[in-house]
Parts: structure tokens; C-alpha cells; sequence
């Protein structure tokens, strides 16, 4: 076991393991670390804890100490100059007549590098401008081109439900949407109804996909043919999350449909499933983005 300390960077960040030395570091504590690009300031949202060892990515940096007001007056000053540069960055585009969208621009902690976050539809021949930004703040630049679902983490938002996009208020890093999951949940297979702010898939359709998996598993679908208390009959409605299902019963003097649970039931025969056509999907293929 390893002992650690969880730290964020951002809002909804990624979380990073940290070696916290002779330090008690509880959560909510600001913290000034050694990372890949440099001294960086986060916060602790893990307090010290033990982790196997296949949890961590070998070496782990130390944290070097428990930020300062001194070390707080530094990132609001960092936060001061991340504004100056956006706007000059944004001029420079435009002199050089670039097709890109500045979206973000961050200072390391130290002032060793400044990051500029843009979208474009295509690869950007930004060298020139690199050199101008280099001229201006006489330090590292770094021009980093990203997606639109890291877009929309950055800008934020609010979302079809009326509430803070959950990409910005607490998802750490995102995970893998698929058509599937939508068909599973029987949600309509429309763009504008199963898709983001970032025009992509919605996160929070993964939110019950394993719940979603494990009843489909047990719920016979429209179109089984079934063995009821009452004699045999085909499925013709489901309710997936109560694990309920209406079945038509084989009765030749009248339709008798009868509800049961799906503990009540044996397949006899399961549903033929009727693709989505192949034209179809590859529509919707854009909107997974993984």
C-alpha cells in the first residue's frame, strides 16, 4: 500500500495522486505541487489514504508544501495575466487570419508556460503565432487543440434538465457513449432529444446503462414467445425498470392480455430484434465521438 493524496487542478478535473510526505493534508486543503509541466496549485478533494500500489503511475511527485497567502496571491495574479493574454491572443489571431476559436488560456502556477485552448474544424498552421505570443510574454507557449465535449467542460452551461452541465460541475474525465445505450433505455433515436449542449451523445446516459444491461438480461423483449402461470403467449408490452411485461395469451375464444413480472415468466422462444438501418446508424455514429 502507498500512501497518498488526492488533487484537483480544476473544478471537474482529473484527480492526481500525490505523495504527501510528512504532511496532514485534509480535504479542501490548497496545495502547491511538482507536475509534468511544472509547480502547479490545486486542491486536495482526497485527504491522506492508502491505495494497492497498481493505483498509481510510478514515480510519484511529492507534494512540495501547503499553499501560502503568499502562494494565493500568486494564482490571483496568474488569473489577472490568463485574462490579458486571452485578449491578446484573440488579436493575434486575427492579424494572422487564423480559422480557430481561443477557448481558454491558462498560466502554470511558476510562469514557466501559458497554454491557449482553441477548436478548430481542421489542423491550424499556428507557428507564426506562436513566435508573436513568444515575443509579447517571454516565456514557454503551448497551443493546444481540443473537442467540443472539452469545450463545453470549459465554457459550462446549463443543460436540458435546467441544471449545471455535469461535464463542468463534477465529471473528472468523460467516458464512452454509444448509440446502444440509448436504444437500451427505449429512448427515441433523435439527435435533438439524446444529444448534449456539445452536440454530442449526453454523458448521463451511461449514468444507468449498467442497471439497464443487467434487467434487460432478465426481461423478455416484444416479441417472445413465453410460458406464463396461465399457458403460453407472445410479449407485447415491457416495462424495463419494474421488470414487469404484458403478455398475450394463446386463447382461441378471445385476446386475453395479462401482466406478469419477469421471475413469472420462461422464454420459450426470445424476439426476432429489428435493426436500426445500417444508414442510420452511420447518421448517428458522429454523435458518439469516441
Amino acid at each position: 500500500m502507498v500512501k497518498v493524496v488526492g488533487v484537483r487542478f480544476k473544478k471537474a478535473g482529473k484527480i492526481y495522486y500525490f505523495d504527501p510526505d510528512d504532511l496532514d493534508i485534509q480535504i479542501g486543503t490548497s496545495v502547491i505541487v511538482e507536475t509534468a509541466r511544472g509547480i502547479e496549485y490545486g486542491n486536495a478533494v482526497i485527504a491522506n489514504r492508502e491505495v494497492p500500489e497498481e493505483a498509481i503511475v510510478a514515480p510519484l511527485k511529492k507534494v512540495l508544501r501547503i499553499a501560502s497567502e503568499k502562494d494565493e496571491q500568486q494564482v490571483k495574479e496568474n488569473q489577472k495575466k490568463e485574462k490579458q493574454a486571452f485578449d491578446i491572443c484573440m488579436q493575434k489571431i486575427m492579424e494572422h487570419n487564423l480559422d480557430m476559436k481561443l477557448i481558454n488560456v491558462e498560466c502554470t502556477f511558476d510562469n514557466n508556460k501559458i497554454l491557449f485552448y482553441f477548436t478548430a474544424e481542421g489542423r491550424i498552421d499556428f507557428r507564426e503565432l506562436v513566435k508573436d505570443l513568444a515575443t509579447v510574454f517571454k516565456t514557454r507557449i503551448e497551443l493546444r487543440q481540443i473537442g467540443v465535449r472539452d469545450e463545453t467542460k470549459m465554457m459550462g452551461g446549463i443543460g436540458f434538465c435546467g441544471k449545471e452541465l455535469c461535464c463542468s460541475q463534477y465529471l473528472g474525465e468523460f467516458e464512452p457513449v454509444s448509440i446502444k445505450m440509448a436504444k437500451e433505455q427505449s429512448l427515441s433515436i433523435n439527435p435533438a432529444k439524446i444529444s448534449g449542449t456539445c452536440g454530442r451523445l449526453m454523458c448521463c446516459l451511461r449514468y444507468e446503462h449498467e442497471v439497464y444491461e443487467d434487467k434487460l438480461r432478465r426481461v423478455p423483449k416484444v416479441g417472445a414467445i413465453v410460458d406464463t402461470p396461465d399457458g403460453q403467449g407472445v410479449v407485447v408490452e415491457t416495462n424495463i425498470l419494474k421488470e414487469v411485461v404484458k403478455v398475450k395469451l394463446d386463447r382461441e375464444d378471445q385476446a386475453d392480455i395479462k401482466t406478469y413480472t419477469a421471475d413469472d415468466l420462461k422464454i420459450m422462444k426470445d424476439a426476432v430484434v429489428i435493426e436500426t438501418p445500417e444508414e442510420d446508424i452511420e447518421g448517428l455514429k458522429q454523435l458518439e465521438d469516441f
